[in-house]
C-alpha cells in the first residue's frame, strides 16, 4: 500500500499562523500529535505516513516553535497555559472534536491541560517520554528546579541557556540513542535553525521557567488518569537525558491497565524505534481501542 502523503498547510488562530502536518482520510479516526522541546511537527516526519494508512493524523507547531508564528514575548504570553488554549482552538477549528493523543515531552503539558478541561475529546492515549510524576527527573533538571523556578535572574538563567545551543540540542537527539547513525542530523541543524531567530531563545527561556506550573497540577492530571481510565500506551525511551525510567512505570499506578514498552532509546525515541511505535499503536488500537469498544 502507497504511504498517504503528508501536506504541510497553515491555519490562523487567534490571530497567529499556525503550521501543521496533516496525512490519512478525513473520515479515518483521528490522531493528534503533540511535539517536545526543542522541536516541532518535524520530529513526527517518518511516524506520520507509518500512521497516515489507518488514521487522520494531524501534527501543529506550537506558537514560537517550527514553522508556526513567533510573537513577540514582551506582548504574548509564552506559558503552557497559553499553548493549550491556542492547540485547542487550532483543533476545534479543524474539526478534531474527538481524537487519539500522542504527547511526547511538551505535549504532556500542552494534551494534559487540554483533556484535562474537557475529558470528552481523548479517545485513547499515548504516552512518550513526558511527566505527570516527579520522581521521573533526571538530574539535567536540577538548575530548573532548584534555581530558576525559585528565583528568576540574569545569574540562574545563564546555565540553562546552553540547553539552547547547537550542540546541547544534538545532544539531547543522541543521548541514550543505541544506534546514533539511525538519527537524522537534519533534527538538530532545523531545531537550531529555529533558535536562531530573534527572540527565540527568549521564548525557550520563558517555558523553562513556566514549567514549574506543570509540577504544580501533577496531582490534576494524576487524578484525571485515575478517574476516567483512558486506553493507554506508554513508549518509553529508558535512557532519556530528561526524564528517568520511573517517571514511565509511574504512570501504571494510576493507569494499571495501560500497556507498557520499555524502549532501548532517550528522549526521542520515534527516532530510532519508529517502527516499534508504529506497529505498537496499530495494534493497540485494534486490540485495546476498537476491540473494546465492541
Amino acid at each position: 500500500m502507497t504511504a498517504p502523503q503528508t501536506h504541510y498547510r497553515n491555519a490562523t488562530i487567534q490571530g497567529l499562523n499556525i503550521a501543521y502536518r496533516e496525512a490519512g482520510n478525513a473520515g479515518s479516526p483521528k490522531l493528534v500529535l503533540l511535539h517536545g522541546f526543542p522541536a516541532s511537527s518535524h520530529q513526527y516526519r517518518d511516524l506520520i505516513p507509518a500512521l497516515a494508512t489507518r488514521f487522520h493524523v494531524i501534527a501543529p507547531d506550537y506558537p514560537g516553535f517550527g514553522n508556526s508564528d513567533m510573537p513577540d514575548p514582551a506582548s504574548f504570553a509564552y506559558t503552557f497555559d497559553k499553548l493549550s488554549e491556542v492547540m485547542e482552538a487550532f483543533l476545534k477549528e479543524r474539526g478534531f472534536d474527538h481524537f487519539g493523543l500522542f504527547v511526547q515531552d511538551y505535549g504532556g503539558p500542552v494534551g494534559f491541560r487540554m483533556v484535562t478541561r474537557n475529558p470528552q475529546v481523548l479517545d485513547w492515549l499515548i504516552i512518550q517520554n513526558t511527566n505527570a510524576y516527579e520522581i521521573g527527573f533526571t538530574k539535567a533538571w536540577d538548575g530548573f528546579r532548584g534555581a530558576r523556578w525559585k528565583n528568576r535572574s540574569a545569574e540562574t538563567e545563564t546555565p540553562l541557556a546552553a540547553f539552547l545551543e547547537h550542540d546541547a540540542i544534538k545532544g539531547i537527539y543522541l543521548y541514550g540513542a543505541k544506534n546514533p547513525e539511525l538519527i537524522s542530523p537534519d533534527n538538530w541543524k532545523s531545531d537550531f535553525g529555529f533558535m536562531e531567530r530573534p527572540n527565540a531563545r527568549r521564548v525557550q527561556l520563558d517555558l523553562f521557567y513556566d514549567y514549574r506550573t506543570n509540577v504544580e497540577l501533577y496531582p490534576k492530571w494524576q487524578a484525571f488518569l485515575k478517574t476516567h481510565q483512558p486506553k493507554t500506551v506508554i513508549f518509553w525511551g529508558q535512557d532519556d537525558i530528561f526524564f528517568t525510567p520511573e517517571g514511565g512505570e509511574a504512570y501504571l499506578k494510576d493507569l494499571p491497565n495501560a500497556e507498557m514498552h520499555r524502549l532501548a532509546a532517550g528522549h526521542f525515541a520515534v527516532e530510532d524505534s519508529l517502527n516499534e511505535i508504529a506497529s505498537g499503536m496499530h495494534r493497540f488500537y485494534s486490540d485495546k481501542v476498537v476491540r473494546k469498544a465492541a
